[in-house]
């Protein structure tokens, strides 16, 4: 059995996919992939996505120029979700302009706190 059909996609043909910093280990972000996207990320060592909305495969930075080099590619203990390793080009990994895209934290108030400086403006990443 190939290690592709190790994992259980959903009914879409998905799979939870979350990027983490191979060094800090910080989370970074989270997306999907489908069945061609994962074999992509693993032949060329680059992040490459499902995106739901645009029902189509993108490799990460395409536009941004903030490529992700995948170091690991892990799979859960239930099989049902991917750990990506990477390296983030830039240190940006959100299309806001920040580090992470987890820049929220609930505070003790029950208030979203922004803890995340924007590095970038996205109007001068995404140029269109």
């Amino acid at each position: 059995m190939s290690w592709i059909h190790s994992i259980k996609w959903d009914k879409d043909g998905l799979v939870p996919v979350i990027a983490q910093d191979y060094r800090t280990n910080k989370v970074l972000m989270f997306a999907w992939m489908n069945q061609e996207a994962l074999e992509l990320t693993q032949k060329n060592k680059k992040a490459f996505y499902w995106s739901r909305s645009r029902k189509k495969i993108w490799e990460k930075g395409e536009e941004s120029g903030h490529l992700q080099n995948v170091h690991e590619i892990r799979l859960d203990c239930d099989g049902d979700v991917i750990l990506l390793k990477i390296e983030q080009i830039e240190n940006i990994a959100c299309h806001t302009g920040r580090e992470t895209c987890f820049y929220q934290k609930l505070d003790d108030k029950g208030m979203w706190v922004t803890d995340y400086p924007v590095m970038k403006e996205p109007k001068d990443i995404y140029k269109k």
